[in-house]
């Protein structure tokens, strides 16, 4: 935790259409938007990786803090729900824990609101964007 490697992706979108490959560290994703927003459902939506993300993220970050404890957590679930609209957007988290007592799940609850890509979206980061 704490600084993190240089991350390079990069989305590619045809002449038509909204199926975006993408390339991330080597591996391979689609994203796409919903047939109701004109898309062809062929991979989740922006907002839908942006949930995985933040997801993983969480689950990771509180499977080491946990192992590193010597905890015997079993499984952990992490809901994500990104919700409002351009003034009151929202993200929603509820986490399940499986094999913890009640202090050692909230301490991973307290754990959650400093992980990497939770601290990354409450403080927001600059993008810098040009032209090749």
């Amino acid at each position: 935790m704490g600084e993190i490697e240089m991350t390079h992706g990069t989305a590619t979108l045809g002449p038509s259409g909204y199926s975006t490959h993408i390339d991330v560290s080597g591996h391979q994703l689609i994203a796409d938007e919903p047939e109701s927003a004109g898309g062809t459902n062929s991979g989740p939506a922006p907002y839908d990786l942006l949930a995985a993300s933040l997801g993983a993220c969480t689950a990771i970050t509180l499977r080491m803090y946990a192992e590193r404890k010597g905890w015997p957590v079993h499984g952990i679930k992490v809901d994500i729900h990104i919700g409002g609209g351009k003034d009151d957007r929202r993200i929603e988290r509820t986490l399940t824990i499986d094999g913890a007592d009640d202090e050692q799940k909230a301490r991973l609850a307290d754990i959650a609101e400093r992980t990497p890509v939770t601290l990354t979206l409450k403080s927001g980061v600059p993008i810098h964007t040009s032209l090749a």
